[in-house]
């Protein structure tokens, strides 16, 4: 096995070595690597103490050297060195007490989670790979280093991680690492919000993102995300949907590209139906004014789980309004009207999320669903071409003008505004200085 290291990794190495120590690129980088993909850093693991890798280069910063990291800094990058080390026992299901340095290469590989991140590798001694990583990258399969359940003792938010790792390479997970998640699960109430936020979105970014389905299975999502195993459990009698609404929302994942906002949105888009749910005389369900609950809800979640406010409004308003217009069949009015109230910001999108609702339900009036999407993204895009005026930023006279024009600051002038936005939404080609002063100048 011959990795291709960088430049900068292979200087750092030689120049440790050569100055008597051991020093390996160590973990993800070499997992990537073998697997062909391109790694988003890398890691070296040293014999050496932090004060001797100190000493060996120009600058350095002291990222965690009471656990042996430091950062070495060539040019703008940085690459974290740490020593050989054996971590103590952990207290909190996230952090080692202490950690005592070792000699021995193995005994720190020992340490690591799963065997495909427990490999290192140089030039001279090739790969290192003392708990069979490579057998199980061939065999697909997320594996602990020794006993899971210690490993999961001593850090829950691995748990997490055997499943991110799972979605992301579409790899099966060993049986006993299964059994020790399902008995540890409850430990991961002992992480951050920040640290589960990570590993969810990271999951959800994933080629397999309805992996999720198997955090349900092993207990996980009862833990970080239980709105999730009442939808699991909420049934769907109607004709629109062949699922429960849990597995609505896990097929519905695939129907939107691997970006935060989307994915977001198609977990929670009906997170809000099984506190809705009906069920009439004749047996079938429904869930009237899910969608609000949903938004709703989805912003708590999104506030627990410490999403930033730009991420919260948005995959808010998607959920708010991923059923608006279903009925609808669209003019440029209409269509205008929906934008200024939803926000061209979003609007696109939020037609990727219909679709990707659409896909989701059962095959029942598909293609006309599908085909009043289209006649709506088909009036909204011919709206964006003309360039017409959706939202106040947008009016050929603002507020500057008015005030200009002799009109008093306060709310007659923003009555005014929205008088001349209402007219616009209807006859856009209005929409100039001329025509707005011809109207509404004279009437105020």
């Amino acid at each position: 096995m011959v990795i291709n290291l960088p430049e900068k990794v292979k200087y750092i190495i030689d120049r440790i070595t050569e100055a008597g120590y051991e020093a390996y690129a160590v973990g993800g980088c070499v997992r990537d690597s073998i697997l062909g993909r391109e790694p988003d850093d890398w890691d070296i693991t040293t014999s050496a103490r932090p004060h001797q890798v100190k000493a060996l280069f120009r600058r350095t910063v002291d990222t965690g050297i009471a656990h042996g990291t430091v950062t070495v800094m060539l040019d703008r990058d940085g690459y974290e060195v740490t020593t050989y080390r054996i971590d103590g026992e952990y207290e909190d299901h996230r952090h080692p007490r202490e950690v005592v340095f070792t000699s021995r290469l193995v005994e720190d590989l020992q340490r690591r989670d799963f065997t495909i991140n427990a490999m290192a590798y140089n030039e001279t001694a090739g790969l290192v790979d003392a708990f069979d990583g490579m057998g199980d990258i061939q065999r697909g399969m997320i594996r602990c280093v020794g006993c899971a359940r210690e490993r999961f003792t001593e850090d829950a938010l691995r748990i997490l991680r055997a499943l991110r790792f799972s979605a992301q390479l579409g790899y099966e997970i060993q049986e006993d690492t299964v059994a020790a998640i399902r008995e540890l699960a409850p430990s991961l109430a002992a992480i951050s919000a920040e640290r589960i936020r990570t590993e969810l979105v990271k999951l959800l970014l994933s080629d397999h993102p309805d992996y999720l389905r198997q955090a349900y299975h092993m207990g996980v999502t009862a833990v970080i995300l239980p709105e999730l195993d009442r939808c699991m459990e909420t049934p769907q009698n109607h004709p629109h949907h062949c699922y429960t609404v849990g597995e609505h929302i896990l097929h519905s994942l695939w129907g939107v590209p691997a970006t935060q906002d989307l994915r977001l949105a198609m977990l929670l888009h009906d997170i809000g139906k099984p506190p809705t749910l009906e069920t009439d005389s004749q047996g079938i369900t429904h869930f009237h004014g899910h969608p609000s609950v949903s938004a709703g809800m989805t912003e708590k979640i999104l506030r627990r789980l410490r999403f930033d406010n730009s991420t919260i409004a948005t995959v808010c308003r998607l959920v708010e309004f991923h059923d608006y217009g279903n009925n609808v069949q669209p003019t440029p009015v209409t269509v205008r009207r929906a934008m200024n109230r939803i926000g061209e910001d979003i609007f696109a999108r939020l037609l990727i999320v219909k679709r990707a609702d659409i896909m989701a339900q059962s095959p029942y009036r598909r293609e006309e669903k599908l085909k009043l999407v289209n006649a709506w993204d088909n009036q909204y895009r011919g709206i964006v071409a003309k360039r017409q005026c959706v939202s106040l930023k947008d009016l050929a006279l603002g507020g500057k003008d008015l005030i200009a024009a002799g009109m008093k600051p306060g709310p007659e002038l923003g009555t005014v505004l929205q008088r001349m936005l209402e007219h616009v939404l209807e006859t856009p080609e209005d929409n100039t200085r001329e025509k707005l002063s011809e109207i509404f100048l004279k009437v105020t």
